[in-house]
């Protein structure tokens, strides 16, 4: 019978013991909701989508710009070769006969001038 006491009394002492000493102070561990959880990790990646497409359309809207400066480059250096080509049949002409190539280049001319400028007004 001393061998079921014993163990009995040690078992009550040790639970005495452990009722009376102070809890350890155990904060539960909080954790996140799934959602807030996916919602975060939305963002984070949504985040980097958002500066790829960023960067995506700086590159788009400078090929844009760098194709309408050659675009008017090309424009403006035959702007000038017809004008060139405009004096020289005029000087050939005579001071009173205007031919209808004459005529032809100026109105190209002046059609060519109307577009560059109206590029020039709009940016893209």
């Amino acid at each position: 019978m001393l061998k079921y006491v014993v163990p009995s009394l040690l078992f009550l002492v040790w639970s005495a013991a452990f009722a009376q000493s102070p809890a350890p102070n155990l904060e539960p561990v909080k954790q996140m909701p799934a959602q807030k959880l996916a919602a975060e990790n939305e963002a984070v990646n949504d985040g980097g989508l958002t500066y790829l497409r960023e960067q995506l359309q700086r590159a788009q809207i400078a090929g844009v710009v760098a194709e309408r400066q050659a675009q008017l480059k090309r424009d403006t250096e035959k702007l000038l070769a017809l004008t060139a080509e405009l004096k020289e049949h005029v000087d050939k002409a005579g001071s009173n006969v205007l031919s209808l190539d004459v005529i032809k280049k100026a109105d190209e001319i002046q059609k060519l001038a109307k577009s560059v400028e109206e590029k020039m007004k709009n940016p893209y």
